[in-house]
């Protein structure tokens, strides 16, 4: 009751409001001010200010709304556990996995000694036509600017 009360003060204040600004001319501003002053009893009338009382003042309301918090707490900490890891649980597996067998390969091919496999040769770049230590175009800049 005292909440009903509340907003029909409020949307009463608003209409006085709203009626000193258009006396001024400022009508866009009045019709706004007007329709949020409208709002409160519109919240009235539709029960939703009654819900939100009787919720408000619901220990059992306050602790569901408790335990949705927390759950969505424990949530959140879980997600960004799990990014910060690399990924899900099978994710982490294979890539342990993948790594293990890595490590197997190498170290039996160097168990097996160095006439297993032929050395890899390291590979040489070819030079390319205009590089290297021909500084030619470069002089004949210079010589045409007088450098």
């Amino acid at each position: 009751m005292l909440a009903e009360t509340i907003c029909s003060a409020v949307s009463a204040a608003g209409l006085g409001i709203a009626a000193v600004t258009a006396y001024r001319k400022r009508f866009l501003t009045a019709a706004r001010i007007l329709a949020y002053s409208l709002v409160p009893v519109g919240l009235v009338l539709t029960g939703a200010v009654e819900w939100a009382v009787d919720t408000a003042f619901s220990p059992s309301a306050w602790l569901g709304f408790g335990l949705l918090g927390g759950a969505w707490l424990l949530f959140m900490t879980t997600r960004a556990v799990e990014r910060r890891r690399g990924g899900t649980r099978k994710e982490r597996k294979a890539a342990q996995a993948a790594q293990r067998e890595a490590v197997a390969t190498a170290a039996s091919a160097r168990s097996l000694g160095p006439g297993s496999r032929p050395a890899a040769q390291p590979a040489v770049k070819p030079k390319a036509a205009g590089s290297g230590d021909d500084f030619s175009d470069i002089e004949a800049i210079l010589k045409k600017h007088g450098i």
